[in-house]
């Protein structure tokens, strides 16, 4: 116990400030996430609350802040739109069916971790999470475009498509000229400084700004001060004549906040090259989700941006995530008096930035560079993301990518040529490494790849990247490589820039048409455009390799890293 006691506290001002930083940061984030989710604005800073301090204490990522996310209140919303309809249009009368799916989903993530399925989230597509992610982004901006007008917005997209022209005529500008002025000041303000979450100025400046000037615009209104109250005796209400109308929508939020919570470990993970538990951190996760729920609160998941200021702001460990929350409760307690004042326009432009940070930039850019069937497979992930429903859109785009992938294998496999030269290979079994100079083995580690780069072993690689040994050059040997998917693009890509941090220089050795097309169009290697591996460090064969290693002819590449990162995001 001493000894956990003693890992907590080893980095308690970094903790104390990435925690308060980002607990910041989640502010108005939790306000208009809970307010999205048609439970309320207290809802929001509820669940920052509860998931915040549990989820960092018993998960498995101990630099992770969990909350509300765009993702999980996109389905919350639609959970409690649908029980508030199923329940005579009363919010009183749905809690009880809300509490329940909101805490079944925290009981099934639990069972997730349990029967250990969290390391399975290493084998999605980035097809899948890019189009999922890019879709919820749009979602998220499309539900604010009502608000940002001065309007309730409709719980459903196509509703708000077809009620559009009816108040294209009706526009509040004092509400359009609040939610612009809330996107400039979050994009321009951190040009003045970093040091104060620019969401936060904004929230605060509006609001007192539309206070005083009076400005016409809808505000949240009065909120609960004080701690909250448990919602156990709501539970009583419940309907359990058809069990499958809860445990469906449960699945559903738990299956997206393992999704959310575990893309987010990675992110961490990458920074503080550390290895999260996946398994704990769903525990640790779904017993957050069953805490917010007890106190009415909005479910969440492992929140990127906020991980990611608690990093860069000094925090280690899961004491952060605990000050985070800590600090969210100081501010329930002592300002509800004055979030009440806060503009919805305000909480809108708020939003519209979190969708436009959520979209996959990355992944649209190289929409006609990656391959076909990947570009296919995002395209109709985002589509039934937006349209259709966020699970479905997940299972048909892990169905789709698998069957799409096991048909281009085949395809090669006809190829006979093909084969006949893959065989010769494997035959050789790399015996031209057999008579390596003990000075060339010290300097160099190889990496053979025996077959398809693709999203099932994409996170393998990114694991070898990150414990490799202490060596001045990396081989990739892919003469055995016939095709690369993007998630092998990707992973390729970050390990060469993994390495490129420690000085590494990356070596590429036999590489066929398809996988060299491929990193040629997103400029890994040198094509049409300068790539980040240049011309002189691929190599036909082993053998020309090695002759310019012993030669003494192969040098850094000039690249710097800050061109290596721009490139890369």
């Amino acid at each position: 116990m001493s000894e956990n006691k003693t890992i907590e506290t080893s980095n308690l001002r970094g903790d104390f400030f990435g925690g308060l930083t980002a607990g910041v940061v989640a502010l108005p984030l939790a306000l208009a996430f809970g307010l999205q989710s048609g439970m309320g604005a207290i809802a929001g800073l509820y669940g920052a609350i509860a998931i915040g301090m549990i989820a960092a204490w018993f998960g498995g990522t101990p630099t992770q802040i969990s909350g509300p996310t765009g993702p999980m209140t996109v389905v919350s919303a639609v959970v409690i739109s649908t029980a508030i309809e199923a329940h005579g249009g009363s919010l009183d009368a749905a809690m009880g069916t809300i509490i329940t799916i909101f805490l079944l989903s925290g009981v099934f993530q639990i069972l997730l971790g349990i029967f250990k399925i969290g390391q399975y989230i290493r084998y999605m597509p980035y097809p899948v999470v890019s189009g999922f992610m890019s879709g919820i982004g749009i979602i998220i901006i499309i539900l604010q475009i009502f608000p940002f007008l001065g309007h309730t917005s409709p719980k459903k997209i196509l509703d708000i498509f077809s009620q559009l022209p009816s108040i294209i005529n009706d526009i509040n500008l004092d509400s359009v000229a609040l939610a612009l002025a809330t996107i400039a000041t979050i994009y321009l303000f951190p040009r003045i400084t970093k040091l104060i979450p620019s969401a936060l100025v904004a929230l605060i400046v509006l609001t007192v700004v539309s206070t005083i000037m009076e400005l016409d615009v809808k505000i949240i209104g009065d909120i609960p001060e004080g701690l909250p109250v448990l919602q156990i005796g709501t539970l009583n209400s419940v309907d359990w004549s058809s069990p499958m109308l809860l445990i469906i929508p449960a699945l559903t939020l738990a299956a997206l906040g393992t999704i959310d919570s575990l893309l987010t470990s990675i992110v961490a993970d990458n920074m503080t090259k550390t290895q999260h538990n996946s398994n704990k951190e769903l525990i640790g996760q779904g017993i957050g989700n069953m805490g917010a729920a007890l106190i009415g609160g909005i479910p969440g998941a492992g929140a990127t941006m906020r991980t990611v200021v608690n990093i860069n702001s000094g925090g280690k460990t899961r004491l952060s995530g605990v000050i985070h929350g800590v600090a969210l409760l100081l501010v329930l307690l002592g300002a509800g008096a004055y979030a009440k004042l806060i503009p919805l326009p305000v909480l809108a432009g708020i939003l519209i930035t979190v969708g436009i940070g959520i979209i996959d930039y990355k992944g649209i850019k190289h929409i006609v560079h990656v391959p076909k069937t990947d570009s296919v497979v995002m395209l109709i992930v985002l589509l039934m993301t937006v349209f259709v429903d966020l699970l479905q859109a997940v299972a048909v785009g892990m169905v789709l990518a698998s069957v799409l992938f096991m048909k281009k294998m085949s395809d090669i496999a006809e190829q006979k040529s093909r084969v006949d030269s893959v065989a010769n290979l494997v035959e050789e079994a790399w015996t031209d490494e057999v008579n390596l100079s003990s000075e060339i083995q010290r300097q160099i580690y190889i990496k053979h790849f025996d077959g398809p780069i693709f999203f099932g072993f994409a996170s393998k690689f990114q694991e070898m990247a990150r414990s490799l040994p202490e060596v001045t050059v990396v081989i990739l040997r892919m003469n055995l490589v016939p095709y690369l998917d993007q998630s092998g693009i990707y992973a390729i890509e970050d390990a060469v820039l993994a390495l490129k941090e420690k000085g590494v220089i990356v070596l590429i050795v036999g590489i066929q048409d398809q996988p060299r097309d491929m990193l040629q169009n997103i400029g890994l290697i040198s094509g049409l455009i300068s790539g980040l591996i240049s011309d002189e460090h691929v190599f036909s064969s082993f053998s020309e390799c090695i002759s310019a290693l012993e030669a003494g002819a192969v040098k850094p590449d000039p690249d710097n890293l800050e061109n290596i990162v721009w490139r890369s995001y």
